[in-house]
């Protein structure tokens, strides 16, 4: 395996894709990426990760191709139900309250920042869809590294087995089932907007009133997740609210997100004082 990957060359594939999308590779995760870099080569009938490093830094879209496939896309619907009861009794009740209070739209703006294959999204849509009041309006931006995974997620095609987790009277209203594949419905659909996005960068971004990052921070080392979270600090409202992984947390970063314990579960807040 040395011959085929030796410390050096890891440690120039290492550099480069912090440099190109701040995902930090340590050696423990090292044969993930030898195992991904392998594909790459046979796709591409190269011989050594030397030929293939100077094609990545020549050719854009094939690091994004690279970076794509070495990016692990596990998610389904409902996870982590202790964010979603948070969700449903704390955080929406708490921004249709603020907004009526302070006569803004009845809209609400999400973010599924690494949005993998779209479950959470449509999940973050179809609770909205029941918990909001009629009339209030919502959309939801859905991003991720994975040009593939975004693919199917506009799709909104599932097998039974991926939809196993969503409770029946969501499944009947929201999809439309073919054999063992269920559809999501155009009525969520149409609330999910779907685009690539490398969160090492500026989205553009603004006035978001909530935003999920779960699981994805765990993938950069302590700069890149201060970037992160910066990033996300500027691109949310005034008001508004930070869902991240049950194992991840803010706690020693020099950050103005307030930690909030709810009864259900644990988020982080940009609140007015």
């Amino acid at each position: 395996m040395a011959d085929f990957f030796d410390n050096s060359m890891f440690s120039q594939y290492r550099d480069y894709i912090y440099e190109q999308s701040g995902i930090s590779f340590s050696d423990s995760n090292r044969s993930i990426l030898e195992s991904r870099l392998k594909e790459r080569l046979r796709m591409h009938k190269i011989e050594t990760p030397k030929e293939y490093f100077d094609m990545l830094k020549k050719d854009d879209g094939e690091t994004r191709s690279f970076l794509d496939s070495i990016t692990t896309n596990l998610t389904r619907f409902f996870r982590n139900q202790a964010h979603y009861d948070a969700f449903i009794n704390y955080v929406i009740p708490d921004l249709v309250d603020f907004k009526k209070k302070n006569g803004m739209p009845q809209k609400l703006v999400l973010w599924s920042a690494g949005c993998s294959t779209g479950e959470e999204p449509y999940t973050n849509a179809m609770v909205l869809k029941e918990h909001l009041p009629p009339g209030y309006d919502f959309t939801i931006l859905a991003s991720d590294l994975s040009l593939k995974s975004l693919m199917k997620a506009q799709e909104g095609t599932y097998n039974g087995n991926m939809v196993r987790n969503i409770p029946d009277n969501y499944l009947k209203k929201y999809f439309t089932q073919q054999g063992d594949n269920y559809t999501i419905k155009d009525e969520i659909k149409k609330h999910v907007r779907f685009d690539y996005h490398n969160l090492k960068f500026d989205s553009g971004q603004r006035n978001i009133d909530c935003i999920f990052c779960r699981n994805v921070l765990i993938y950069f080392d302590e700069a890149a997740q201060k970037n992160v979270v910066d990033q996300f600090y500027s691109a949310m409202a005034p008001h508004s609210f930070l869902f991240i992984g049950h194992s991840e947390s803010l706690f020693g970063m020099d950050t103005p997100f307030k930690f909030i314990k709810t009864d259900w579960a644990c988020l982080y807040g940009k609140l007015l004082k």
